[in-house]
């Protein structure tokens, strides 16, 4: 089976037209890699991107009780797209654990295709953003297990939202937001103009886990908080979002319910609510969609990966190596 067949098969690529896959067969090639060898190394500063073709791989991180696991990878998965996406260093070692082929992906040599073709720029977009959606919903799957065993403080109950608060954000204050953001004219406008001011209390939930989602929504004022409930150890904070931030775009890509709770923090906030229809509309992967909004996106959910990772490996460290290394899909 050539390159072309193999990543046709890909799931996470299944919105590559045939064109775009050939494309993306022309920056790679079948490597194999043997037992025991280090393909990424933690601190390095690379960007290449891996999907694996067949065997098993083990994302690990040194820490003074020794090596604390991440995540074991195996076909169809990728990994490497955070680093890709933030261009931050490795946060972990990427390690062979049997005879595995993969297809590596050079970020330099993808480059001038990116300023030549916005179509496949953005079906490549695509995918990472579906791989780190995934990792981060899973995540928050395996911090809550990981808490669950080790034990964290209780938290106290905050209230549901019983109403929304009805009152009126200038166009123009909205405006101001998304040019922070260095968005084109257009998508400023359209974000501005359709997206709906919501005033949150301190303390109240903007959506709880398990709820289903149809809106995502950006931090306008205050600070809104991400969190998980745990049984028998309570609720454990996963981000704390400001100005500029977006929430809730999970429940949207994925169709899935939400993963885990968003409430105002102290001193409540204000955020802006963004539809389905209007992110599909803004996010249309059959027309030229906003290629700034999909990196933007992008790179919130490297960050969130990023944090969890640090999360996992500190409580690890805290316990004196006693917790166990669990799969964490880490995107590294």
């Amino acid at each position: 089976m050539d390159i072309f067949d193999r990543l046709r098969q890909f799931e996470i690529l299944s919105h590559f037209s045939d064109h775009q896959v050939e494309q993306l067969s022309t920056f790679t090639s079948r490597v194999t890699y043997p037992e025991g060898k280090m393909v990424l190394k933690e601190g390095e500063k690379t960007r290449d991107i891996y999907f694996v073709d067949v065997g098993k791989i083990r994302i690990q991180r040194n820490t003074p009780y020794g090596c604390y696991t991440l995540a074991h990878l195996e076909s169809g998965a990728v990994f490497g797209e955070t680093s890709f996406i933030d261009d931050h260093a490795r946060s972990g070692d990427a390690v062979i654990v049997s005879d595995t082929v993969l297809f590596p992906l050079n970020s330099a040599a993808l480059a001038p295709v990116f300023e030549q073709d916005q179509r496949f720029t953005i079906a490549l977009y695509w995918a990472l953003w579906k791989s780190l959606s995934a990792k981060l919903r899973k995540t928050n799957e395996v911090l809550a297990r990981f808490f669950s065993q080790t034990g964290t403080p209780p938290a106290e109950t905050t209230p549901s939202r019983t109403e929304l608060d009805e009152f009126r954000v200038g166009v123009g204050a909205k405006r101001e937001l998304f040019k922070e953001q260095t968005l084109a004219p257009m998508e400023i406008n359209f974000l501005a103009t359709l997206s709906r001011e919501e005033r949150i209390a301190p303390n109240e939930h903007i959506f709880r886990e398990g709820e289903s989602g149809d809106r995502m929504y950006v931090v306008l004022e205050g600070q809104v908080m991400i969190s998980k409930q745990i049984v028998g150890a309570g609720e454990e904070a996963l981000a704390f979002l400001e100005r500029g931030d977006y929430f809730g775009e999970m429940a949207l890509i994925e169709n899935e319910p939400r993963s885990a709770d968003a409430r105002a923090h102290d001193g409540g906030a204000v955020v802006l609510s963004i539809s389905r229809e209007v992110l599909e509309g803004i996010l249309d992967i059959q027309k030229v969609s906003s290629l700034r909004l999909l990196r933007l996106l992008c790179g919130l959910i490297a960050k969130r990966l990023r944090e969890i990772d640090d999360k996992l490996v500190g409580w690890y460290i805290f316990a004196a190596g006693s917790g166990e290394s669990l799969d964490l899909p880490s995107g590294d």
